[in-house]
């Protein structure tokens, strides 16, 4: 799969949802860990590729309470296809599954994860803001490959 771009990174307070500030190019290159250093904070991703592989609102945070590093997005898609998704998400998470979740929202017919994405194979805390959403973007699109072809 090929590199993505960053349309925009927002620093959000956890607390009130609210834009801190809007990141430049440069604060992609901090290493992933600058969110256990702001654990207050959270960054809300867009991306043009992340919308081509049906993945919404992407946001990424470290957990207050199990430190784990956290993405939480939306995932447009079908009811039926719950169990293709969360097994293969198990198996990409090494079942190493604190924190994660899914749900089926009928109203927008969309899925809600949650998912530790440092369990990732290749995961690496002095990694790079870019590097991580990379990462997720690779498995991501493995997922909506699978899901295309069934």
């Amino acid at each position: 799969m090929s590199t993505f771009t960053i349309k925009s990174i927002e620093v959000c307070e956890k607390e009130t949802e609210e834009t801190v500030r809007f990141a430049d190019e440069g604060f992609s290159q901090e290493p992933i860990s600058y969110l256990k250093s702001n654990i207050a904070e959270f960054l809300f991703v867009e991306s043009p590729e992340f919308d081509e592989i049906k993945v919404d609102s992407l946001a990424l945070e470290v957990d207050d309470i199990f430190e784990t590093y956290m993405a939480l997005f939306g995932l447009q898609g079908k009811k039926k296809e719950g169990e293709i998704i969360r097994t293969f998400i198990e198996e990409k998470l090494q079942h190493n599954l604190h924190g994660f979740s899914i749900s089926f929202s009928d109203n927008e017919g969309f899925w809600e994860l949650n998912i530790p994405f440092d369990s990732l194979k290749g995961f690496d805390e002095t990694m790079s803001i870019k590097d991580a959403l990379q990462l997720l973007y690779e498995v991501l699109g493995d997922l909506h490959k699978m899901r295309a072809s069934n």
